[in-house]
């Protein structure tokens, strides 16, 4: 039987908020409790748990309990997804998880080094039994059964650099952690004014997001050529750990973002009859 894993020493983060602007301290430490939970110190150590009710999907996925938040999740969340951590708590200082560079490559490497504690509970996956297809205007997301955690994503942007960009992974620990956790959040620096009068964008900057004007970045080279769709990805993975179990089944997504992926979650939570939570990480299909 596959047991929850937490980490086995504490973990120190410390950067700027890419929506707030503001630093922010952040420290991971082990626990028992069998989910990841996030504290704000600076609300008396206010807990967020991880529900899908409580999200809010504005340029990031947000983590609400009453008029409180704590922006930006998806990409720790995304981290701690790969890496197999299903246990920890998350102590924060403000109300934003630090961008650190935009992507999830910071979260891995801190996270390979800290060594991993099992738990005596055991580890369940949510197993996609019947697909299911979401749309959103020319968006659309699609999960289908199958053997393990399958992605395919695609974008479209109007712009020279990206275009149309498409990427299939068969996703475990080594594929995300080589494939998909350096790919950086990206912004076209022609949204920037209009992204601060809502309050948004307001800590982005040339070291944790790839700056595109009309013709390519302004900022350096890319990671990837398709470094672009590689974050969509990452973005996703992030989302899908408010299911609160590790995935098997294919997930397909068209010009998608945080509002889509949160619908999906959703709608498998609303819908218990077209999955299974089983202890065989790789099930054979009927």
């Amino acid at each position: 039987m596959r047991k929850k894993h937490t980490i086995s020493d504490n973990l120190y983060f410390s950067g700027v908020g890419i929506h707030s602007g503001e630093v922010v301290d952040c420290t991971l430490k082990p626990s028992d409790a069998g989910c990841v939970i996030f504290h704000r110190n600076d609300l008396n150590h206010r807990e967020f748990r991880l529900d899908p009710g409580r999200v809010e999907t504005r340029n990031s996925t947000t983590l609400l309990v009453g008029r409180h938040r704590i922006q930006t999740v998806e990409h720790l969340l995304a981290a701690l997804s790969a890496m197999e951590i299903d246990s920890v708590v998350v102590e924060l200082s403000g109300g934003e998880v630090p961008v650190m560079d935009g992507s999830a490559l910071p979260f891995i490497e801190a996270l390979r080094n800290a060594g991993l504690t099992s738990l005596e509970q055991a580890r369940p996956h949510l197993r996609i039994r019947e697909a299911f297809t979401l749309h959103e205007d020319e968006a659309s997301i699609r999960m289908m059964p199958a053997s393990r955690l399958e992605i395919f994503y695609r974008i479209q942007f109007d712009h020279p650099l990206i275009g149309i960009q498409e990427k299939e992974l068969f996703m475990d620990k080594e594929t995300f952690m080589r494939e998909v956790a350096p790919a950086r959040t990206f912004g076209f620096v022609r949204e920037l004014k209009a992204l601060h009068e809502r309050n948004l964008a307001r800590g982005a900057g040339l070291q944790n997001v790839i700056g595109l004007d009309d013709e390519g970045v302004v900022n350096g080279s890319l990671r990837f050529p398709d470094e672009f769709v590689r974050h969509k990805i990452l973005d996703l993975i992030g989302d899908l750990s408010l299911l609160g179990y590790p995935l098997v089944g294919r997930v397909e997504a068209d010009k998608a973002g945080h509002a889509l992926h949160h619908k999906a979650v959703l709608h498998l939570a609303a819908h218990p009859d077209i999955f299974e939570l089983t202890m065989d990480e790789s099930p054979q299909l009927q």
